[in-house]
């Protein structure tokens, strides 16, 4: 492009036909190329449209289909959706060539969509599994990956800015926030890139996921979500509260801490800790960001009570605020073996586990993670019965 600008030669253009968004970084990496660019979005085709490609198709067949207002909203403003509907129709109705007799289909739009659904799940469905289960699948886990392909499929133009979605859904932030944030969302893409490339491309400069074949936007867009969850693996995909498990300890005791919720978030279990909430604490009332937290924004809270725990302004603060919730099944507390058990009398009388402070701290992380993790995978199981 700039050797051309630079020959001066006017009937020269250069064409690059894409996808819009995630073609930005490209801009980035040249940004003088930003103001000789204009951009020409493809306008999804009108109801009208798709009305007059059905009416043109009856003409020829000379039927009339029962479902036209039904494949006309359902068509998302594409032709090649609309004729695989009608094609559907078509064949589910035995009409295989103009009809002597004008005729009206009679196939409901119900089952034209079970079946061509069906008919695309062979191709579609196990490419959307390889995304959904992420590079590995965690049962227990928020499923940050199903919610990425769930707000694509949402999307009016076929691309999600990822950022954009996270605000727009705080509940998966911490999840969603971590796959994006680490590079995990872009090691799936290159590690699968033979399965995905085909169908779903990622920008991890501009942060934006986007697809390009009008079948898959279909075959999404059609997906029971609840049930694709469980075929998958997951045993619950949608959360009541905003966090799996907020930890609640002395500074300390920071080094036991940051394993257990790198372990946790591998996991892809969303735990509240303060390191990865800075920024958002910033120029509130810290009292009153944490409140709601330790209160019910978490459906476990994890206190590690070590001898250093009560002596703390934050910790009291924050054992303050979720002491009412022992006895409800939502308090996983960590005592100490070298801390006295009278410092935590009300705490023993739950179920808890005792980190032993002479053992490998990796060692012990790891065994009180994978035993909360499994806590979290009964109550979600409990949940569905």
């Amino acid at each position: 492009m700039k050797v051309l600008a630079d020959e001066g030669d006017s009937p020269d253009k250069l064409i690059i036909i894409g996808i819009n968004r995630a073609g930005d970084s490209l801009v980035r990496f040249s940004p003088d190329l930003n103001n000789r660019i204009d951009t020409i979005h493809f306008e999804a085709n009108s109801n009208k449209k798709i009305a007059e490609l059905i009416a043109k198709g009856e003409s020829h067949l000379n039927i009339s289909f029962g479902n036209k207002d039904d494949i006309v909203k359902n068509s998302y403003g594409s032709f090649h959706i609309a004729q695989m509907l009608c094609q559907k129709v078509c064949i589910l109705d035995n009409i295989l060539n103009t009809q002597e007799n004008k005729i009206t289909t009679t196939s409901s739009y119900a089952s034209v969509l079970n079946s061509l659904f069906s008919d695309q799940s062979r191709i579609f469905f196990s490419v959307a599994k390889i995304f959904a289960t992420g590079s590995k699948l965690r049962k227990e886990g928020r499923a940050p990956y199903l919610h990425i392909l769930k707000w694509l499929a949402e999307s009016n133009d076929w691309s999600l800015q990822l950022d954009t979605a996270i605000v727009q859904h705080p509940e998966q932030k911490a999840s969603v926030g971590q796959v994006v944030e680490k590079g995990y969302l872009d090691d799936l893409m290159s590690n699968h890139a033979e399965e995905l490339s085909e169908y779903i491309h990622y920008d991890s400069i501009t942060r934006t996921i986007s697809v390009e074949d009008p079948k898959f936007v279909f075959f999404l867009r059609n997906i029971y979500w609840s049930k694709f969850a469980r075929q998958i693996g997951y045993i619950k995909y949608e959360d009541t509260t905003k966090y799996d498990i907020a930890l609640s300890f002395a500074g300390n005791d920071r080094n036991l801490a940051e394993l257990i919720f790198q372990y946790l978030s591998e996991n892809e279990i969303s735990v509240f800790y303060d390191v990865n909430e800075q920024a958002n604490i910033l120029a509130n009332n810290v009292e009153e960001y944490l409140l709601p937290i330790y209160q019910s924004e978490a459906k476990f809270i994890v206190p590690l009570l070590s001898d250093n725990y009560p002596k703390r302004l934050w910790t009291k603060f924050e054992s303050e605020a979720f002491k009412s919730r022992f006895g409800e099944n939502s308090v996983i507390a960590i005592w100490f073996s070298n801390t006295p058990s009278s410092l935590f009398d009300e705490s023993r009388k739950y179920g808890g586990i005792t980190f032993e402070v002479d053992r490998k701290i990796e060692e012990e992380a790891y065994r009180i993670s994978n035993l909360i993790a499994e806590k979290i995978r009964i109550s979600k199981l409990e949940q569905e019965v």
